[in-house]
């Protein structure tokens, strides 16, 4: 896979430059520092003024099921099973009421901690007393609840309730600055709790006694009426035992049912037989010897057995015997006999069995008719039983209504004056020895800690609002323009005529190098288009460009013929830099026609430039540089100058040096390290190219070398010269 160079680019601009960072940090770190062991200082000034905090720790032992004489939960209502039972005992050790029985029994109102101290407002009533008049008008009732909600509110705050994690403790922490007062109170919540809790019970008891007394007469008559109305019933019904005669009809019900059904049993059977009688015929006795109840009879069986005898007795004869003998005659008499006996039997049969039918008709509706009187007399003692059941239902309720709430009477009573403790104490609170707070030394530490954090993001925000040139690289970067090199500063103060001269100075090496450093990047910008004539300007005052313009010349001096024009006739400095007495004539008188060119050069015997002062200050400086007396001198003066640099002023002050720059070879801009805003000099070139000036480039100027290179790594190499020169 190839990478691109705009890719390699995109990566290298992604890579955080942590050394960046930390030179931010590093710049700001003696305000930091000072920052810091400011708040400090104004940190242990306020802890030393602290109260200390003492913490007591009271233990209570919460009781999940109270002791109790009898058991009558159902009258309290509480379920101390419940998860929220704890929660709310919590809750109630929290409580308003347990606060203010606690304040009124240590008299906390007028304990010193908790004396209100006269705050801003009351200082600015003792200084207005109109303001104490119309508080004067605010009832003294009012006042007082003011008062006393501000007490209770300061107690609460000072409370913490911890239960201990699975267990029935929980502990009772306060803190005050006294620390037998904060042992006081932790045990004094303590004692209002269980006795508030005991106070509640027994109330809730003597309620509950009263309620159940006035329910007690009520049930009472209740349950004298209802035995009285179950009496009169069985009086008015008769009624001894109603289950035992109910349970007697019953049994006869069924009795009379298992005989009506016997009954038309019987009575199906005989009027089939009848029917079939009827179908054969009475005569026709060969048929109706094959009807089964006829088959069945003994009566019948035993006839029939006597005719088969005759029958078998008259066939064994006739086989002996002929027609007319007479022991033939007498055995077929006999059977004669016998079958008239059998149809005799037969025929009787058939009454009996008819009038039998005519008997079962009867006795069925004689029982199908008990049985309808008797259903009568078992429906009306159903309904006399159910009145009984309901009555004595009735009777049963009031009497269990009534000796329950008998009990639950006999129990309140006996519960009224026991005592179980809802809580009891595991640990008192005792007083502690060390204050809990405040941390004198963490706090002290925290806050130089924070003090130091804070400095240094302010340090970074105001590096991020620092928009301000401090490095050739921002001249390229945010410029846009070309870097010609820096001006270091000058260390300490000097009189002006001294320090115009640090060019030449031998302990100024440094300066030097730096100044003929700009010097080369101009010469070498002049190889293609000559800079004979060079303006120095500025955006605004103060930034050093006479400074720059006075030792570009002594730098170019030292190469070739250099003149120095002042051309800064609102505020000018070289003649007061070079020590030229104020009336002389220089670039102002010239171009008014006052004084001739020759008169208004002169020669700087030190450095040996020729150096054209500002002159008198005129009323129309604009107008005397948009003349056409300044391009003709400026021609003049190429052919006696290889160099000529005019210092002219800011751009952003005045016009004068865009009028001056559209006469020049190059105008260098001159930025002050580190002071100048970047937008003010992006305003002032555009000025400049607006005006069609030739913009070289930009010196940066009054750096300071130690801490650029310290922060920016990139100016070591002056400093390095400097020192072996100064070896040498």
């Amino acid at each position: 896979m190839t990478i691109t160079p705009e890719q390699t680019q995109a990566s290298a601009e992604e890579v955080i430059d942590l050394r960046k960072y930390f030179n931010v940090i590093s710049r700001a770190k003696w305000r930091i520092l000072a920052l810091a062991v400011l708040v400090s200082a104004l940190t242990v000034f306020v802890v030393l003024n602290m109260k200390p905090v003492y913490s007591s720790k009271a233990t209570l032992l919460i009781e999940a099921q109270q002791a109790k004489a009898v058991k009558i939960e159902e009258v309290y209502g509480i379920n101390s099973g419940q998860q929220e039972y704890y929660l709310t005992q919590f809750e109630i050790l929290k409580s308003r009421s347990i606060a203010e029985t606690v304040i009124d029994k240590l008299q906390l109102a007028k304990h010193p901690e908790f004396i209100a101290k006269p705050g801003l407002r009351d200082s600015i009533q003792q200084l207005m007393p109109f303001l104490a008049n119309n508080r004067e008008k605010v009832s003294a009732e009012v006042q007082q609840l003011r008062d006393r909600e501000r007490l209770v509110s300061a107690f609460v705050e000072r409370l913490s309730i911890e239960p201990v994690r699975k267990t029935q403790l929980v502990n009772i922490v306060y803190e005050a600055n006294d620390p037998q007062l904060a042992a006081d109170v932790a045990n004094a919540i303590g004692e209002a709790y269980i006795d508030s809790q005991l106070s509640a019970k027994m109330g809730i008891t003597q309620k509950a006694n009263d309620w159940l007394g006035g329910r007690l007469g009520e049930l009472r008559l209740q349950l004298d009426a209802s035995e009285k109305a179950l009496q009169e019933f069985r009086l008015r019904e008769g009624l001894v035992d109603v289950a035992g005669v109910r349970s007697l009809g019953s049994q006869e019900l069924e009795r009379l049912g298992a005989e009506i059904t016997l009954m038309r049993s019987k009575k199906a059977q005989i009027d089939g037989f009848v029917r079939a009688v009827r179908q054969f015929g009475a005569k026709d006795m060969s048929r109706l010897e094959t009807l089964p109840e006829i088959t069945a009879h003994p009566g019948v069986q035993q006839v029939k057995a006597e005719v088969i005898s005759a029958e078998r007795k008259v066939s064994e004869l006739s086989k002996f015997y002929g027609p007319k003998h007479p022991k033939l005659i007498s055995a077929r008499s006999e059977l004669t006999t016998i079958q008239q006996n059998l149809h005799e039997q037969i025929q009787k049969l058939i009454n009996g069995i008819s009038e039998e039918a005519n008997t079962v008709s009867q006795n069925l509706a004689a029982l199908e008719a008990e049985m309808q009187r008797s259903k009568g007399q078992y429906q009306d003692l159903s309904g006399k039983e159910a009145e009984y059941q309901r009555l004595a239902r009735e009777v049963e309720t009031n009497r269990q209504l009534f000796d329950t709430f008998m009990a639950r009477q006999k129990e309140t009573e006996v519960t009224g004056n026991f005592n179980s403790a809802v809580a009891r104490f595991t640990d008192l609170a005792v007083a502690s020895v060390d204050p809990i707070k405040p941390n004198k030394k963490l706090i002290v530490v925290l806050a130089f800690v924070a003090a130091v954090g804070f400095g240094v993001i302010v340090a970074f925000v105001m590096e991020s609002l620092n928009d301000t040139i401090k490095t050739t690289r921002e001249v390229e970067a945010i410029l846009q323009q070309r870097s010609l090199g820096i001006v270091p500063k000058i260390v300490g103060k000097k009189p002006m005529a001294e320090m115009n001269r640090v060019f030449f100075a031998e302990d100024a090496r440094q300066f030097s190098e730096s100044v003929r450093s700009v010097r080369t990047s101009l010469s070498l910008l002049g190889l293609d288009r000559p800079l004979q004539v060079l303006m120095v300007t500025s955006s605004i005052p103060e930034e050093g460009k006479s400074t720059v313009a006075s030792n570009l010349a002594f730098a170019f001096k030292q190469l070739e013929s250099v003149l120095l024009i002042d051309a800064d006739m609102r505020k000018p400095t070289i003649a007061k830099r070079f020590g030229v007495p104020s009336f002389q004539p220089g670039l102002a008188n010239y171009l008014t026609g006052t004084e001739n060119l020759d008169d208004c050069i002169v020669t700087d015997e030190q450095s040996g430039i020729d150096i054209l002062p500002a002159g008198s200050i005129p009323l129309n400086p604009l107008e005397l540089l948009s003349g056409n007396k300044l391009p003709e001198l400026l021609e003049q003066l190429r052919g006696r100058y290889q160099k000529i640099i005019i210092d002219t002023p800011p751009v952003q002050a005045v016009s004068d040096a865009l009028v001056v720059s559209t006469q020049v070879d190059g105008a260098v801009m001159v930025v002050r390290a580190d002071q100048t805003r970047s937008g003010l000099i992006q305003l002032s070139l555009a000025k400049l190219v607006n005006a069609h000036a030739r913009v070289v480039g930009v010196v940066l100027n009054d750096l300071d070398l130690k801490l650029a290179e310290r922060y920016y790594g990139n100016f070591g190499y002056y400093r390095y010269y400097a020192e072996n020169t100064d070896k040498e």
